[in-house]
């Protein structure tokens, strides 16, 4: 690894914490309903939606009812996405007249944006149409993320209160979280972009000649559109030259800005960030992989603050960075090691890259290794999902990174909202193991952790890892999900690991290599994705609830401090040993296998 590599790395960490402390401040006043600028200019619209929505800005809710109102509101999102899709052939702003999505994978996206997953078995060049691109799945981007933060945000509620029965109102925070932070964000962004190259437009896709002709096979298709096959049952080709090129542009640059703040990912392109017309420079590189981390990092002050305790908040984001800087550090001196197997075929190391480059394949050039590990960190450890290279590509060790990364449940950082509250749950868990080591009932910011909280939070940390293991186990014995597989043998086994942990988690990023839109990954992606969003929202919602009820218990010489380094070192570690035990048995079939393998020359 070069020293301009590590330097790369050290500014990006370096700006990502020193931006947690002013946005976390903002956001601490957004949801305590202080005083802000902006609400001199959306204040009047604010109301105007509590207004024509019928919703009551003072009256708070208990739990259940602010868990059923979540709910209910990603209900309706999923059915407006899933409508959009099967319609959009016969709605406007369809120029290149793109016909209805399939019902199977229909059902796959809008489940995939209504959690904030944002898993894409499709291409969206030439899958959706602008409206459902811009109607669809960037408002959701928008109103997912936000749900995770209103989520997020009445636990801490739970926390900081004492003896109350409410903890907040969802649509108020719903509300405020997306009109305050994500849209006034969204819209910095992406003029940003636009400046960069990122495409705008709403126009059709461009022609262009190429510089250079072609010469290829072309498919000989019938009147149907169907290819006509030979006397031995293979498709006939003829000889064509090619020589222009079709250049799919469209609003890329506002999808793109929400889609990396709100930890969404996907892409408005099939190849993500890859693509230089969603992430043309290293600017604009370095903006997007930051805006995915950049609120999540910032709502740990926020939570600090809210509980009226900084120093919980920057513990939070201390054990969240130490965790990310490491495997951050394997994941790119992997890449820069490259693959020794190459030199025993016989290749020049200097051409190949294992001396100066490193492991390039899957990646751009314009990016290089260093932004490239980053990105697949980053994005991994957010639940965004989106790629500026080929994961599939990486390193046996250096995809095992990003592999796990979302298998510790993405709470290093993890999605807005989302990450903090799974957290949070690891902090109670780690409180609780403290307080069976000393024989005293554990507490956290002065509430007793008992035994329906811990209910609670054994769902949230058990859900996950059930979810990704038994899709795995069902996809490596299902024949139609092994015939989807480009790669035999570990490799093929990870491929399939890392879409179920992927789905499972909420995360969105592939290995590739692997077809996931076919019916079967479809349904149970869908499943995956649903099990994963509410069935830990809602343990989260129960835990706040019973949290807010509870007085506050005075500190003792027998209270574990949750703002000490000691601290940190118990929540890495229960973060990691429920990461380790769980997924060690998966993964050393998959890349600790192959890494095995590469070391051995095979």
């Amino acid at each position: 690894m070069t020293a301009n590599g590590f330097l790369q790395l050290a500014i990006y960490v370096v700006v990502l914490i020193a931006l947690a402390k002013p946005l976390g401040a903002y956001m601490a006043r957004v949801y305590d309903n202080r005083p802000i600028g902006l609400a001199r200019v959306l204040g009047p619209l604010e109301r105007l939606i509590y207004r024509l929505s019928g919703v009551r800005a003072d009256e708070e809710m208990d739990w259940q009812t602010y868990a059923i109102a979540m709910l209910v509101f990603n209900l309706a999102g999923f059915l407006v996405v899933y409508g959009l899709q099967r319609l959009q052939h016969v709605l406007p702003l369809n120029p290149q007249g793109l016909g209805p999505v399939s019902p199977d994978s229909s059902f796959n996206t809008a489940v995939s944006f209504a959690t904030n997953t944002n898993w894409q078995g499709y291409g969206g060049e030439t899958t959706m149409s602008y409206l459902t691109q811009m109607v669809g799945l960037t408002v959701q981007n928008f109103v997912s993320a936000a749900a995770g933060m209103a989520t997020l945000i009445a636990l801490i509620r739970g926390l900081a209160r004492r003896s109350a029965q409410t903890i907040g109102n969802f649509w108020v925070d719903l509300t405020r979280s997306t009109l305050y932070i994500l849209l006034p964000l969204s819209l910095a962004l992406a003029v940003a972009l636009v400046s960069q190259g990122v495409v705008q437009t709403f126009g059709t896709y461009a022609k262009v000649n190429v510089v250079q002709q072609t010469g290829y096979d072309e498919p000989v298709m019938d009147p149907d559109g169907k290819p006509v096959l030979d006397d031995k049952g293979q498709p006939k080709t003829k000889k064509s030259t090619l020589t222009e090129q079709v250049l799919a542009v469209g609003p890329a640059a506002s999808q793109v800005a929400i889609k990396q703040l709100g930890t969404n990912g996907g892409g408005f392109f099939n190849v993500n960030s890859a693509h230089p017309f969603e992430n043309p420079t290293p600017l604009s590189n370095f903006l997007e992989v930051l805006s995915i981390l950049v609120i999540s990092a910032a709502l740990c002050y926020t939570f600090g603050v809210m509980v009226g305790d900084t120093r919980q908040g920057w513990v939070i984001l201390a054990a969240m960075t130490v965790v990310f800087v490491a495997l951050l550090a394997v994941c790119a001196v992997s890449e820069q090691a490259g693959n020794p197997v190459l030199a025993k075929l016989g290749i020049d190391q200097q051409a190949s890259g294992l001396q100066s480059g490193g492991n390039m394949e899957g990646k751009e050039v314009r990016f290089g290794i260093a932004n490239s590990a980053l990105w697949a960190t980053a994005t991994t450890a957010a639940s965004n999902g989106s790629v500026n290279s080929m994961h599939d590509s990486f390193t046996p060790l250096g995809g095992l990174v990003p592999m796990w990364m979302i298998q510790l449940g993405e709470v290093i950082y993890g999605g807005v909202g989302s990450g903090l509250y799974g957290m949070l749950v690891f902090a109670i868990i780690a409180v609780f193991v403290a307080g069976l080591m000393v024989g005293r009932t554990p507490e956290y910011l002065g509430k007793k952790i008992e035994a329906y909280e811990m209910k609670m939070a054994a769902l949230v940390i058990l859900i996950p890892p059930a979810v990704v293991l038994i899709g795995t186990a069902v996809a490596v014995m299902t024949p139609s999900a092994l015939a989807s597989l480009a790669n035999p043998g570990a490799h093929g086994f990870s491929e399939i690991l890392y879409a179920y942990s992927s789905m499972g988690n909420n995360n969105g990023s592939a290995f590739a290599g692997y077809n996931a839109n076919i019916p079967f990954v479809n349904l149970t992606g869908g499943l995956a994705m649903l099990l994963a969003r509410y069935w830990l929202a809602v343990p989260t919602l129960a835990i706040a609830g019973s949290l807010a009820r509870k007085k506050i218990v005075p500190a003792s010489v027998g209270t574990l401090p949750t703002h000490t380094p000691l601290f940190v070192a118990l929540l890495i570690g229960v973060v990691i040993l429920v990461g380790a035990l769980t997924f060690f048995p998966a993964l050393a079939l998959g890349p600790i296998v192959e890494h095995l393998q590469m070391l051995a020359m095979k």
